[in-house]
């Protein structure tokens, strides 16, 4: 693929989120906001140019997945396709971490003013933003009186619930 075409491609993916993390972020309680992020389709940009990236070039992408090794991966990671691929991959799944912090925050109450700077650095650094608001959202709801079921996320009966499953407020 042509490189040109693939930095518009990492360009416009950082376009297609932005807006969705400055809704969650700096206005978590606009009735539109919920009614946007409720959409698990809001990742669908930088899905859409991940697929445009990496379906031309599907073999080429592939062979250093089969077996992967360090050395491997770094060499595609480290060329303009692996780049532009790898940027996508992060942004769709960081906005959709980031869609599942703010629905479970609102579902649960807990405070946008202590939610958003864990949106930014779910943005930044994806799993450790995560990883904060899991344990934000445990003390949070231990200091409500929650059980421990709920706290780790089991509904009843011990089903894990997802983000679907949880109705806004």
């Amino acid at each position: 693929m042509n490189e040109s075409l693939l930095t518009q491609f990492f360009n416009i993916g950082s376009l297609f989120v932005f807006p969705f993390w400055f809704l969650m972020a700096f206005l978590p309680h606009w009735p539109w906001t919920k009614r946007v992020i409720a959409s698990p389709l809001i990742i669908l940009g930088p899905v859409l140019l991940y697929a445009l990236s990496v379906l031309p070039e599907v073999g080429t992408v592939l062979a250093p997945l089969r077996s992967p090794t360090l050395e491997g991966v770094s060499a595609l990671l480290s060329t303009p396709l692996g780049t532009a691929a790898s940027w996508q991959h992060f942004l769709a799944f960081d906005l959709f971490m980031g869609r599942w912090i703010y629905l479970d925050s609102r579902a649960k109450g807990v405070s946008a003013w202590l939610v958003a700077p864990l949106l930014y650095l779910t943005l930044m650094l994806g799993p450790v933003g995560f990883l904060s608001y899991v344990l934000l959202r445990a003390f949070w709801l231990l200091s409500r009186g929650q059980g421990w079921k709920e706290i780790f996320f089991l509904g009843k009966a011990g089903r894990v619930y997802g983000s679907s499953t949880v109705p806004l407020k």
